[in-house]
């Protein structure tokens, strides 16, 4: 098909993700699908774990590309879920191995739940062992759409030399760093290509009558009778098909083209599958935001219809600068098309998410934090610095938030684990242009009485002119847990002024900001019983201090206790690691309330227990150790507990 083909069609660019767990390929596909744009591809080259989400535009066959290259870490999982949002298909990046396909679970599911259509990419099937039904026996019990093998492997003895198209029934020979040479069909693979291809015909008849037809008379189907069927199942999520390759050295990637400009939406269809009409002015949902230097802030989004100029309005906001990425390399242009991805500047106070030109669209909320530490400038004369660093961050990463924890006042970064941290430290090193401390993020202990008392303070000071004079009686008493502070007063005869009852009340619940032991004081009644006063000398000052000095003296008598938070904890796991979880939250001194299967979700399990809140802190670094990066949690307060030693 023609470019001119494609958009009378109604296609315009297409855009892809490529998603899969880390170490699965994902960045030396890109690279190998980049190639025709003019870039060598980097041949394994590609970073051993990428954090940064890439974009990258090509023309394959007069067809217009966006590619975005997703980080496979867990921990950057956001990335590809605003991702899957914006794009047309998603080709799932797998390893050829069984005991691998788990990790697959969750974006699959999450696939499913955004209904985008997708293709399974076995990835170095060069290196595989054992056999691709059973890999995708394994793949197939992660998702409720039905898997379709499409192509079945040639082997010379163990190595894996090309591949049958199950479509077409053609056989070819992979061809290191080019297309595969098409051969004769071996005579060996007959049967093997018969039993998978009925598989094939079988899945694809389900969602066609005329299909289901020629299989129920016993009729061979043409190419063409295939086609479409495969096109259209694809397409509502019916079906997901299995291609395999080499990325590395480009082995199956001419392959996945050919699939990719057949069965990927145009964004006419996938406009559609979000509510966007095919007509009407330029609509465009930013998806990514970055702070990129001198480029300034750019805002990543997908044009879902009409034309978009330079320096046209959107929203009111004026576009200062479309760039594109032909190769990978950032590309100014006068105007962007419909369906393109591109990074619109100067888009000021558009936040990632926002729906520019028409209703807003639905984007994925940020995920719940996983992981806090606490973080400084060693210089505090940087702390400016550091600030603005940190609300560009934030901006950027929306699975990042910052808070000042209001009791130590230090600046706490929260995300999804170690390696998000991490990553996010050295940007904001880089930024900041000083080396920053962390540390464990701060636990709101609190601290209350376990015994009542009564105390009396007198401040009486005489200095030139009037002096100071208060004299106060005070009963400190617990409450029960979680009915926080009261106050009262019993006073008769007029031996406390009435108006100096208001400022003794006010300083007694200032006092309980730092209790004996340096922590907030909750859960306690404080009665005003009796006092002194003098007409010359008493004030509100001098009652609000005397009140501190009781307060002071009477909550260090009374039995002063440490309260810990203990929080309300649901951990997620495969079924097979739901033991080790129990045990890791015992070990943590946790009490477990009981487990059950999560809903939706075959074979994984939720376990619900109640724990103390300064055990969590590293939680999801074991948690994900035990379960092959699977496992996660959700947490919050449950109650106040008097803290116990480890």
């Amino acid at each position: 098909m023609s470019n001119a083909q494609g958009k009378q069609a109604g296609r315009g660019a297409r855009a892809i993700a490529l998603v899969g767990p880390q170490g699965s390929g994902k960045s030396t596909l890109f690279d190998a699908l980049m190639a025709p744009a003019g870039t060598a591809a980097r041949r394994g080259a590609a970073p051993s774990m990428s954090t940064e989400l890439r974009l990258g535009h090509v023309t394959v066959m007069g067809d217009d590309w966006a590619i975005l290259d997703c980080p496979g870490s867990v921990e950057f999982s956001y990335d590809a879920e605003c991702a899957l949002a914006v794009v047309d298909l998603a080709v799932v990046v797998c390893e050829p191995s069984p005991a691998r396909a788990a990790a697959l679970g969750p974006l699959l599911r999450r696939i499913e739940e955004t209904g985008t259509p997708a293709i399974v990419f076995i990835n170095k099937i060069d290196a595989m062992a054992g056999r691709v039904r059973d890999t995708v026996a394994a793949l197939q019990a992660q998702t409720r759409r039905k898997l379709v093998l499409r192509q079945v492997p040639i082997r010379e003895g163990e190595a894996i030399t090309g591949y049958v198209d199950l479509v077409s029934e053609r056989a070819y020979r992979y061809r290191r760093g080019g297309p595969s040479e098409r051969i004769e069909l071996p005579e060996a693979m007959l049967p093997r290509k018969t039993e998978a291809r009925g598989e094939l015909l079988e899945a694809l008849a389900d969602h066609d009558d005329g299909l289901l037809t020629k299989v129920l008379e016993d009729l061979t189907p043409e190419p063409e009778d295939i086609y479409r069927p495969l096109h259209d199942s694809e397409e509502s999520g019916a079906v997901i098909s299995v291609l395999l390759g080499a990325a590395e050295h480009s082995s199956g990637v001419q392959r996945l083209w050919k699939a990719l400009r057949h069965d990927t939406p145009g964004v006419a269809a996938t406009g559609a599958r979000h509510g966007i009409g095919p007509s009407g002015p330029p609509v465009a949902q930013v998806f990514r935001t970055l702070h990129a230097g001198h480029a300034g802030r750019l805002s990543f989004a997908r044009l879902w219809r009409g034309a978009l100029r330079d320096g046209a309005l959107l929203d009111g906001q004026r576009v200062g600068g479309i760039h594109r990425f032909p190769g990978g390399e950032a590309q100014k242009v006068a105007q962007a098309e419909g369906g393109d991805i591109v990074a619109l500047g100067r888009l000021d106070g558009v936040r990632t998410g926002a729906t520019l030109g028409g209703p807003e669209l639905a984007f994925p909320s940020p995920p719940l934090n996983l992981f806090s530490l606490a973080i400084a400038a060693d210089d505090r004369k940087e702390e400016v610095r550091l600030s603005t660093a940190l609300q560009r961050l934030t901006e950027e990463d929306l699975a990042l938030t910052v808070r000042q924890d209001p009791d130590s006042g230090m600046t706490v970064l929260a995300g999804q684990g170690e390696i998000h941290l991490r990553a996010a430290l050295d940007r904001l090193g880089a930024a900041v242009g000083a080396r920053l401390r962390t540390s464990g993020a701060p636990v709101a202990f609190r601290e209350t009485i376990r015994h009542a008392v009564v105390q009396h303070a007198r401040l009486k000071r005489q200095t030139g002119g009037h002096g100071q004079f208060a004299d106060v009686k005070l009963q400190i008493a617990p409450r029960p847990r979680g009915s926080g502070f009261h106050f009262d007063e019993k006073v008769v005869g007029g031996a406390v002024p009435k108006r100096f009852i208001p400022a003794v009340a006010q300083a007694a619940e200032e006092a309980t900001r730092k209790g004996p032991l340096g922590h907030p004081v909750v859960d306690i009644a404080v009665t005003l019983l009796d006092g002194g006063f003098h007409a010359v000398d008493s004030s509100d000052m001098a009652f609000a201090t005397a009140t501190r000095m009781a307060m002071q003296e009477g909550l260090a008598k009374a039995d002063p206790v440490m309260l810990e938070p203990v929080d309300e904890v649901t951990v997620a796991v495969p079924a097979e690691f739901t033991s080790a979880a129990q045990r890791l939250l015992t070990g943590r001194r946790g009490q477990i309330l009981g487990y059950a299967a999560r809903d939706g979700w075959e074979n994984w399990d939720e376990v619900q227990a109640m724990v103390p809140a300064a055990e969590l802190a590293d939680l999801i670094i074991e948690l994900r150790s035990l379960s092959q990066g699977l496992g996660s949690y959700t947490r919050r307060f449950g109650h106040l507990a008097e803290a116990r030693p480890r």
